[in-house]
């Protein structure tokens, strides 16, 4: 019997190892993939959700990143932070351009360029890496056909030069065609899927993320300096969705939404300054001023355009004030939209970003209703003279009813208040009420009225 029960407890030890050496085992070989959606400029917003997602897949032991691009570009300053997060990555990161529509234009190339691997879905192009600054203004004439293009500037070679040669070192380090990355900087040349996948632009056309992760399944990839093959085959996808804090700055770095935000902080801030006490306005002015200044500093801001559009705004403010012809007026919605339309075109982004013309010129009616009616209308209800309470006896006149000594009863709006003077009035003196002491009236005389 002791032997018996030796070898049961030996089948059973063996048995509960065997399951705690293979359970386990069977779990991890399903990889987990992270992916991770930019739908919209790269902006601080999109590098902090890529940077959150690394860093969940590395304390995860995730197999991969994936970022789904749909952007025509980014702010420059976001954009190397996004490769610069790529390069650092332990964990390889990949890129799939779409879905169908989609494109990856000028800093959507250089996140294609910087992936371990990169994918596109049919219907798709990337490229056009050309830096907006070089590019003008809308609207601005482009050379005929038989005139020689204008010689490009020392900053405007510098700028192409220096995008060039990143995104060449990019091409280089992932064995990418680099003459289509040069040609996408000097001539903002494109390219379809099917184009980028025979040039060596991507490595594969992916009708979606489960394809491209299946065609990525075995490959080699140098990570962080380790080279690793991926596993990626059947691997459970799981989209990261972006924090509050990421969403709310995705929100307001807009220029459009930056852009009313400042307005309503302005105006919030001057209606609670006008009419003190209400409170409602002045606390939405001010958390609005204070998002405005945080989208501010996210975006390629023109200073000198940010001056004019407050200058604008005084100067219709003004106009209120100052009795002529609207000149003030007029001169100030001019620097008023001037300023707007000038707002956000730096070199900060890769990309033309600006207010929306439509935005632009509604904000600029409602300022010029607000500062020359709203505002006007306020400002003169302020200054009338009081129609009610007790302020509205003050400057009105009544009769002298009875008298004695220094004071006495006047009749005024056909009641009769106590009232008291610095000298004996007789019945029938027109008085003046100067000042309201409780129920009495102080009052002085203002003619003597015939009988």
């Amino acid at each position: 019997m002791r032997r018996f029960g030796v070898a049961i407890l030996s089948v059973l030890i063996g048995v509960a190892a065997l399951a705690g050496a293979t359970g386990p085992a069977k779990a991890a070989t399903k990889p987990v993939v992270y992916v991770v959606e930019i739908d919209g400029a790269v902006s601080v917003a999109a590098q902090r959700q890529l940077s959150r997602a690394i860093e969940r897949a590395k304390r995860d032991n995730a197999a991969a990143v994936v970022i789904r691009l749909d952007t025509p570009g980014g702010l420059v300053s976001a954009t190397r932070d996004v490769i610069r997060d790529m390069m650092a990555s332990p964990v390889p990161v990949l890129v799939l351009v779409g879905p169908s529509g989609a494109r990856a234009a000028s800093a959507g190339t250089f996140l294609v360029y910087a992936s371990h691997l990169a994918a596109m879905t049919p219907g798709t192009n990337l490229g056009a890496a050309t830096p907006v600054s070089m590019g003008g203004l809308p609207g601005t004439p482009q050379p005929k056909k038989d005139e020689t293009p204008k010689e490009p500037g020392a900053a405007e070679k510098k700028a192409i030069n220096d995008t060039v040669a990143l995104l060449r070192s990019l091409a280089q380090m992932r064995d990418r065609n680099a003459d289509f990355a040069e040609k996408a900087v000097r001539e903002a040349a494109t390219m379809t899927a099917s184009e980028a996948q025979k040039a060596g632009v991507v490595e594969f056309v992916a009708r979606d993320v489960a394809d491209f992760l299946s065609q990525a399944d075995g490959r080699s990839i140098t990570a962080a300096g380790e080279t690793r093959t991926l596993a990626t085959r059947g691997a459970t996808i799981e989209v990261l969705q972006p924090e509050w804090r990421t969403r709310l700055l995705a929100t307001i770095a807009d220029p459009n939404v930056a852009f009313i935000l400042l307005l309503i902080g302005v105006y919030g801030l001057l209606f609670e300054f006008w009419n003190p006490g209400t409170f409602v306005s002045g606390i939405v002015g001010g958390i609005s001023l204070l998002l405005a200044m945080i989208a501010l500093s996210l975006l390629p801001v023109h200073y000198g355009a940010l001056a004019l559009l407050l200058l604008g705004i005084a100067l219709m403010i003004a106009e209120v004030f100052t009795p002529g012809i609207g000149v003030l007026g007029i001169g100030g919605l001019v620097a008023f939209l001037t300023g707007a339309f000038f707002l956000f075109e730096g070199e900060g982004a890769d990309f033309d970003m600006r207010v929306s013309l439509p935005v632009i010129a509604g904000a600029g009616l409602a300022c010029a209703g607000l500062s020359f009616f709203v505002i006007g209308a306020a400002i003169k209800a302020r200054n009338r003279p009081p129609e009610t309470g007790a302020e509205q006896l003050l400057r009105e006149q009544g009769i002298v009813v009875h008298w004695s000594g220094e004071s006495g009863n006047i009749r005024i709006h056909g009641e009769i208040w106590a009232a008291r003077a610095a000298q004996c009035l007789a019945p029938g003196t027109r008085v003046r009420v100067v000042k309201r002491d409780g129920l009495e009236l102080v009052v002085e005389p203002v003619e003597r009225l015939e009988a």
